[in-house]
């Protein structure tokens, strides 16, 4: 101790940085904060938030939209229970000022707590990126009864394969751009301990990714279910990579249609999937194992983070509400090269990706087509969406092989107010 009060107290300006934090804040013992959050609160009370404000002229994202002086003004010292403040929820945004293929959020939260600390910035933001969706007046539906899904088998001739996926946040833990060692592993340890709870068809094994033998790595990757250390700006930029690969990992079931990774983007991130067009079979298995996984983790003292307002609580506000993200990879030779193609995307509320992902443009004639939403809809209402669109959109393919006029549908409502 005697030597970091030297280390403390010596120097002139530390001194000033001291002298403006004023005595009473010495008795209290949170002078000798090993971390240096002395020293940052004294810098802040040093200078202005105008002075702190970042350099957002040539951003396109939507925290740069909606932050201004007055609102980094008044949330600039705030910070959550767990000490999360502004500057950290939005670097990602002052860092990328924009994406090639899609409109970025432009900020990550770093635990539950963020969305209501930071409400003033969070709630216009949520509402930009979902449409209109004002979470200071309206609540988020819930729906995993995989029955209601009508007409959800695709042709096969068409649709490659079809899939499910979501994330979930455990309560009372940091997280991922804000976790601590201890709190990841803490992550890795309950969710792995409730998979091993899962019987019969969802069944299986978990994959550490520190831990796992070079067969086993090179398995993962010929199945396409092995997750590499972030290299997106946007992830690293919000602190995702951070010690990695320790307590990351792959869970999956003996089949391999039903994986979870662990403490990649979200604590949980849960995937369905299947070759072919079975969107239904799909969905119904990504329900079950959903709701199994949540009542083994509440079996063993431990919630999912919800509320009526946001559903689901994820680290990125782009997936609040279901963190629902149905997709199919689809051949569309024909109405890709149509002019109309992206209105009739737009019109159904779908976006198409390349099938790399979101960091890779459409190439040739196959899409990875899947619901814009995730908030203001249930997970039913947003796979039925898909469903609906997909199979219009092979409707218009099987057209325009036979020479027939095509229509832009009207587009659809993203939810009912």
């Amino acid at each position: 101790m005697a030597g970091s009060f030297t280390r403390l107290m010596s120097g002139r300006r530390t001194a000033v940085l001291l002298g403006s934090l004023g005595a009473g804040t010495m008795a209290t013992g949170f002078l000798w904060n090993e971390d240096g959050a002395l020293i940052a609160e004294a810098k802040k009370k040093l200078y202005p938030p105008s002075a702190d404000f970042p350099d957002l002229r040539k951003h396109n994202n939507c925290m740069a939209a909606a932050l201004t002086p007055a609102i980094y003004a008044k949330l600039r010292d705030k910070a959550t229970p767990n000490n999360w403040t502004l500057d950290q929820c939005i670097q990602t945004g002052v860092d990328n000022p924009g994406h090639p293929f899609i409109k970025t959020v432009g900020c990550v939260a770093g635990d539950e707590e963020s969305y209501e600390v930071f409400a003033d910035l969070l709630d216009p933001i949520i509402k930009d990126r979902h449409n209109g969706y004002d979470p200071k007046t309206m609540k988020h539906p819930t729906d995993l009864d995989a029955s209601k899904i009508t007409h959800g088998v695709f042709d096969d001739k068409y649709v490659l394969s079809s899939r499910v996926r979501t994330g979930r946040s455990i309560r009372g833990l940091s997280l991922p751009p804000a976790c601590s060692r201890s709190e990841r592993r803490e992550v890795e340890r309950v969710a792995v301990t409730a998979l091993a709870g899962l019987k019969g068809d969802l069944a299986g094994r978990y994959y550490s990714l520190g831990d796992m033998t070079e067969q086993e790595q090179q398995q993962l990757i010929d199945d396409h279910f092995l997750f590499d250390k972030p290299v997106s700006p946007l992830l690293t930029s919000a602190s995702m990579a951070r010690d990695w690969p320790d307590a990351r990992g792959i869970w999956h079931n003996n089949e391999k249609t039903f994986l979870i990774w662990i403490n990649e983007e979200d604590h949980t991130r849960v995937i369905s999937m299947e070759k072919g067009g079975n969107m239904k079979r799909v969905f119904e298995r990504f329900c079950s194992g959903l709701q199994q996984v949540e009542k083994l983790i509440q079996e063993r003292g431990w919630e999912f983070m919800w509320n009526e307002r946001l559903g689901y609580i994820l680290t990125c506000p782009s997936n609040l509400g279901t963190g629902l993200r149905a997709g199919v990879h689809v051949r569309l030779p024909n109405l890709s090269k149509d002019p109309r193609f992206s209105q009739i995307l737009n019109n159904l509320r779908l976006q198409k990706r390349g099938t790399g992902g979101v960091d890779t443009a459409a190439t040739g004639d196959t899409f990875d087509i899947s619901n814009n939403d995730r908030l203001g809809k249930s997970e039913v209402e947003l796979v039925q969406m898909v469903v609906d669109g997909v199979n219009y959109l092979i409707e218009c393919e099987k057209k325009l092989e036979k020479g027939q006029e095509i229509k832009v549908p009207a587009p659809i409502l993203q939810f009912r107010k």
